[in-house]
């Protein structure tokens, strides 16, 4: 080869290298510029290794984060606006990566909810709450002043109480998701106090001379009551929230009042066109075993029991996979499968079960969902959840499989099936489950006041998320009228 020839074959491959470093250097160096810089940042945002995904922080450190693989349809979603890229979806944790525009106006972002002043027989009056003349609501500034929900299994389905409870607090000063506006035209949402479950638990039987209950009556005047408001016929309720928790309240009046957005525990008893996941929120239970503190809970070696159920064996339906189970497992001696009730000691005996429990089980009842999962997130005991129809809460932030084990029915039915799986699973699998359940079980905390990230401002960041479908309802329903109002003036 001659000079001339080796001369211009080097010059090329240097040239080659340096063009490859800058090109690098660039990349890296895009990823920090501003999200409104004309180059797209996302084009430089993910950089695959070994199968794996890697973001690089926003803060001018050099510092990777790094996430479980994603494909590029999840990527997109991931990096939406108000959504965590993260296993840990408390505020601040360190795993997360969150867009910083994204975040910053989704901490400013309140929900604006407006609130009926329903007379008392609607909502603490069924506690028992008695006001002076023209007083509406409690005073909610005492912890001694504000009317306790009674216990039991009652406390189950007390959603209603918590999110309104918290709604009358809003007005001082806190962190939470949903502030309280008194002109409705502001609003958001349109809560409706309304304790559907607490009506269905204590007033739904005839008592005395009654020719109809309670429960019914009030749902009938509610219907009236909201039917007739402006709010109401503005959009045809569709802005409006109802907490209808337990499966069996508002039977009367939900298809009458089925265009609002309802808070359920499930779809279970609920036609398609009534309740879906396009408009509606799935609540957690409140558990109703003592939470177990994260430094108090055992680990797998403390654990003697291998799975736990305790509660009704025979149920309608979907539940009649309990009895096969029951038939299958009661005989087995590191399994706790028994008769159990919540009466007298029976939530202690529950409660310590599923503490000492490697695995509890959330099989189907006479509906999809039951109060056993969530005792079970607060047990630290990890949850195998055997029930093909449920919907669980906050599924759109939380992946589940992260910290439950899920079993189709027709496999958990098959002999040894069941036993053979969980006893395959490895400490350090446990662990790793237990570990993520830690993290995540605050999610399901209901408290008064409120906490970052607990039941209740779950409840309403899913609710916030959901305004946007009521807001394109809006719009299109206002196209003509806005319209001719314009050409009226004109």
């Amino acid at each position: 080869m001659s000079e001339k020839a080796k001369f211009f074959s080097r010059s090329l491959f240097f040239l080659i290298t340096i063009s490859i470093f800058l090109l690098i250097l660039s990349s890296f160096s895009l990823v920090q510029f501003p999200s409104n810089h004309f180059i797209p940042r996302s084009v430089f945002k993910l950089i695959l290794v070994n199968s794996t995904s890697f973001f690089l922080k926003p803060n001018a450190q050099t510092e990777l984060v790094k996430f479980p693989f994603l494909s590029s349809t999840d990527t997109n979603l991931s990096m939406r606006c108000g959504s965590l890229s993260c296993r840990n979806t408390n505020v601040g944790a360190s795993r997360c990566y969150r867009n910083k525009t994204c975040g910053r106006n989704q901490a400013l972002r309140k929900l604006k909810v407006f609130v009926y002043d329903l007379p008392s027989e609607f909502h603490f009056g069924l506690l028992g709450w008695k006001g002076n003349t023209n007083q509406t609501w409690p005073n909610v500034d005492s912890h001694s002043r504000i009317p306790p929900y009674p216990g039991g299994l009652n406390l189950q389905h007390s959603v209603e109480y918590w999110l309104t409870l918290d709604l009358l607090a809003s007005n001082t000063p806190k962190v939470g998701t949903a502030v309280r506006v008194q002109n409705s035209s502001q609003a958001d949402i349109v809560f409706v106090p309304f304790f559907s479950s607490l009506s269905y638990n204590r007033h739904s039987k005839l008592h005395g001379k009654e020719k109809v209950s309670v429960n019914k009556m009030l749902q009938t005047k509610l219907v009236q009551f909201l039917t007739a408001r402006d709010e109401w016929k503005r959009f045809g309720g569709n802005d409006h929230l109802i907490v209808a928790h337990h499966p069996n309240s508002m039977l009367h009046a939900r298809k009458k009042l089925g265009s609002a957005m309802f808070v359920l525990a499930d779809f279970g008893r609920y036609p398609v066109e009534i309740a879906n996941l396009g408009k509606d929120i799935i609540a957690p239970y409140k558990h109703v075993v003592r939470t177990i503190p994260s430094g108090e809970s055992a680990l797998f070696d403390r654990r003697p029991i291998l799975m736990h159920f305790q509660g009704a064996i025979y149920r309608k339906d979907g539940g009649a996979i309990r009895q096969e189970l029951y038939y299958l497992l009661k005989d087995e001696k590191d399994v706790h499968f028994t008769f159990g009730t919540y009466r007298g000691n029976g939530i202690k005996k529950a409660a310590q079960g599923m503490a000492s429990s490697k695995f509890c089980l959330n099989i189907a009842g006479d509906t999809p969902s039951s109060n056993r999962l969530f005792d079970a997130i607060a047990s630290h005991c990890v949850p195998v959840i055997i029930s093909d129809d449920i919907e669980l809460p906050f599924e759109d932030v939380l992946d589940y499989s992260e910290f439950c084990l899920f079993v189709r029915a027709s496999d958990a039915v098959k002999k040894g099936y069941l036993l053979d799986l969980l006893r395959g699973i490895e400490k350090d699998q446990w662990t790793k489950l237990w570990e993520r359940l830690k993290e995540i079980a605050p999610h399901f905390e209901y408290s008064y006041p409120s906490q970052p990230g607990d039941a209740v401002d779950m409840v309403w960041k899913a609710v916030l998320r959901k305004t946007s479908s009521v807001q394109f309802k809006r719009h299109r329903k206002s196209r003509h009228a806005r319209s001719e109002a314009l050409l009226k003036r004109i």
